[in-house]
């Protein structure tokens, strides 16, 4: 059998002193996270991460920097390598549907989204929140994308 990591992509996006956050099912309860998903087949993590954003929130995004890359091995058996990106929100579509997992976007505070009784998908939610208000930032260009 071999191993190996799930990639996924999030986006921290902050508009009016807001974080846009996206509530969803897990196990049967509702939760927390950054807009976030997995790579489909082709994609640059660019691409991945505002199409996610998109698809989950209504929210079309311009990615402004790579917040950090995070690992976490979940209780679930599988480890994620987390590619976390910070983005400027450009346009709501309110037409559009999310995506089926999705029960809604919200635009929630640092202060609920940091609270210990925040139903936070994974430690990694917060963690990311609170390294965005941190101050860290990397340049995108720290990231190759191969073109074949």
């Amino acid at each position: 059998m071999t191993w190996f990591a799930h990639n996924s992509v999030a986006t921290i996006v902050e508009k009016d002193g807001l974080f846009l956050m996206v509530e969803e099912r897990d196990n049967n309860r509702s939760v927390f996270n950054q807009p976030a998903g997995h790579l489909e087949d082709g994609e640059t993590l660019f691409t991945a991460a505002i199409r996610e954003t998109l698809e989950e929130t209504a929210w079309s995004v311009e990615l402004q920097s790579l917040l950090g890359l995070y690992h976490y091995p979940a209780s679930n058996g599988v480890t994620y390598i987390r590619h976390s990106f910070v983005a400027r929100a450009l346009q709501h579509h309110s037409e559009r549907k999310l995506d089926q997992a999705i029960i809604a976007a919200h635009w929630l505070s640092a202060e609920t989204i940091l609270a210990p009784d925040f139903a936070a998908r994974s430690p990694i939610v917060q963690l990311t929140l609170r390294d965005y208000l941190a101050g860290k930032r990397y340049p995108l260009s720290l990231i190759y994308h191969h073109q074949s």
